[in-house]
């Protein structure tokens, strides 16, 4: 599965994913491959990210921070996602 997450002035993170967890308004939620289509608002929360590859981190955002070599965390205020045909997208504050 494809992972962006976007704010309105930078890409923070693109790539391929085997799950993400996302802080839904009703409560943390998990998307893997093949998931049906969904669409959410996201509150302040950790967007936790299991990669396809291991992290190589690509600059110094303070958004993100490794957990391990094949998770990381990435801190929101709020957002949207939608995830359609296996491409999640995020859009945070």
């Amino acid at each position: 599965m494809e992972l962006n997450v976007i704010t309105p002035t930078n890409k923070i993170f693109d790539g391929e994913v085997v799950s993400v967890s996302l802080p839904g308004q009703a409560g943390i939620f998990q998307v893997l491959n093949n998931h049906t289509p969904i669409i959410s608002s996201l509150k302040t929360g950790e967007i936790i990210v299991e990669l396809a590859e291991k992290f190589e981190e690509s600059g110094s955002n303070t958004m993100i921070k490794q957990i391990d070599a094949n998770h990381i965390s990435i801190s929101i205020n709020s957002g949207v996602v939608e995830l359609i045909d296996n491409k999640l997208i995020v859009l945070a504050e």
